[in-house]
């Protein structure tokens, strides 16, 4: 019996060394997929993280832009008079804005920012302007042929797409600087790229073009089409200028096709 329980320890024993020497061998293998899972892992995408910010040149062609179809509006429409004031006041206001911050928009300035958002806001105003002018003429009956009134309703269109962008842009995360800064987490617009991040390479981040696609399509479809608004503002924002949008396109082509018949 003596003989038996020694055997039994004995083979006791031989079985935790087997265990010991199984666990020593698959130790490197394991720390070798630990390592592996490390240098795999998915690095976060640029716009959770801080980056250099985006270049100034797209946004500064797109204001200009604005500013040169307010040149182009008829004198009836414009906001103030002479109708060269107001766009030569928003062209020295850009470029003083680029003269400040010529490259990486990513420098923190409250007096910048400021300056920038006031010159949205008179984009803003005169294109507001100019589309109540437009349907108040309409509606009374005053007199344009049909290719003043489409070319004039077209600009309004296009001013309205350019403005929109400014103000997705400029209000998305807290706006260019906190966006190149990281300091907001949660977007206001979600991008395709935001919501399958393996489908776009990790240095991917919204710039001005993709605000600008995105009011082009809400102008041209009068909704959502790629890209969700998130929070209250952005849903908001999209309305406004859905609405814009359809007052314009709606009045300008009917009144376009009466003339026509005419």
């Amino acid at each position: 019996m003596l003989s038996g329980i020694r055997s039994l320890h004995e083979r006791i024993d031989e079985f935790e060394r087997m265990v010991a020497q199984r666990l020593e061998t698959q130790e490197p293998h394991a720390t070798l997929r630990l390592h592996a899972r490390t240098e795999t892992a998915p690095q976060m995408p640029a716009w959770r993280r801080r980056t250099e910010g985006e270049a100034r040149w797209q946004v500064a062609i797109c204001t200009a832009v604005a500013i040169a179809l307010q040149v182009a509006m008829p004198n009836k429409i414009v906001l103030l008079s002479p109708p060269w004031v107001l766009p030569a006041v928003e062209g020295a206001m850009l470029i003083a804005l680029i003269a400040a911050n010529p490259h990486k928009i990513n420098r923190e300035s409250r007096a910048l920012r400021l300056f920038s958002l006031t010159l949205a806001a008179l984009l803003t105003l005169a294109t507001a302007w100019a589309v109540e002018r437009l349907a108040v003429g309409l509606v009374n009956g005053a007199p344009w042929t049909a290719g003043q009134l489409l070319a004039t309703g077209g600009a309004i269109w296009l001013s309205n797409v350019i403005v929109s962008a400014l103000w997705y842009w400029e209000f998305d995360r807290g706006g260019p600087v906190a966006r190149a800064l990281g300091t907001k987490q949660y977007p206001d617009f979600m991008f395709p790229q935001m919501s399958s991040p393996d489908l776009a390479p990790a240095h991917w981040e919204p710039a001005f073009a993709d605000y600008l696609y995105l009011a082009f399509t809400n102008a041209a479809a009068f909704s959502p089409t790629d890209v969700m608004p998130m929070s209250r503002w952005a849903k908001m924002a999209m309305t406004i200028q859905a609405g814009i949008s359809i007052l314009t396109v709606v009045l300008v082509v009917a009144r376009a096709v009466n003339i026509l018949k005419g």
